[in-house]
């Protein structure tokens, strides 16, 4: 091979080498960039609203808002909001805004701000001796929760069923010593709400929580024999997306309101959960009225 020809093929090589070279930064380029769209956000979430989320991560929509999802599970309310407060979760989706209401004012530690409004999940009366409220017994045994902003809630229920009357102003921070009225002398008993559904066959009635209920396979709208209702005296009862304090304005974290929101997922929502997830819309100084 002449040096003429030696040279012409050297180079040939070089210029072929360059142009791969090229196309591969370029890929690599292109994924980085793609990459790059998606802001990862941590979620947190428990029960049905970790099912939920799981889902809502997995959706284009999620894609679509530039949004990479991680979704963590935490069995105890109180602990996701420590774990919010503290940055080490960015939103978590499982309470009331009573409930939130509620650790904001008992926690000495970092506070959390909510985000949106998600959805009312009814709190049912459930029995299994009885088929209406109305034929529950004189001194009949009732289980309601023994978390105090859960509890406060369930003895407005019972308000509204007219099993008990409360004492003017009775709010989130209630207890069953505001009892003004209890004509059929029932009996109230806290109950650790997590186990809520196995002691239907111990007392006459329990209040239970949606993500409870749905866990024992009850569906609150045709297994309960009386449940909350959505109107504006269950306002604080409706569900939030709540962050920790520093990021209530977040851009970001409020794309997860809009997400939640889209037609499609309450689709799959209300048909996962039975139509036990009531959507609400309000904006949240509805709630802070």
């Amino acid at each position: 091979m002449g040096e003429f020809m030696m040279k012409k093929w050297t180079k040939t090589i070089a210029l072929s080498l360059a142009a791969i070279g090229s196309v591969v930064g370029l890929a690599a380029c292109g994924k980085s960039t793609t990459s790059s769209k998606l802001t990862t956000v941590t979620v947190g979430g428990i029960g049905s609203d970790y099912q939920t989320w799981v889902h809502i991560a997995k959706t284009p929509q999620a894609k679509k808002l530039g949004l990479k999802l991680d979704v963590k599970e935490v069995t105890v309310g109180k602990q996701l909001n420590d774990e919010t407060a503290n940055g080490d979760i960015d939103v978590n989706a499982f309470q009331s805004y009573a409930f939130f209401l509620a650790y904001n004012k008992e926690t000495k530690g970092k506070k959390i701000a909510a985000l949106g409004t998600t959805y009312l999940e009814p709190v049912g009366i459930y029995s299994n001796k009885y088929k209406s409220i109305k034929s529950l017994p004189d001194k009949a045994t009732i289980g309601i929760s023994s978390n105090p902003a859960n509890g406060a809630r369930e003895l407005l229920l019972l308000q509204k069923a007219g099993i008990i009357k409360l004492k003017k102003g009775f709010d989130t921070f209630g207890t069953t010593r505001d009892i003004t009225s209890n004509p059929k002398h029932v009996q109230i008993k806290e109950i650790n709400e997590d186990s809520a559904a196995r002691f239907l066959d111990d007392f006459d009635a329990v209040l239970i929580s949606n993500t409870i209920a749905l866990e024992a396979k009850l569906n609150v709208l045709k297994d309960s024999i009386y449940y909350e209702k959505a109107d504006d005296s269950t306002k604080d009862n409706i569900n939030i997306l709540a962050t920790t304090a520093k990021q209530k304005n977040n851009k970001t974290y409020k794309k997860l309101v809009k997400l939640y929101r889209d037609p499609a997922i309450q689709k799959w929502i209300k048909k996962e959960f039975g139509g036990t997830k009531v959507e609400v819309k309000k904006p949240l100084n509805y709630l802070e009225k």
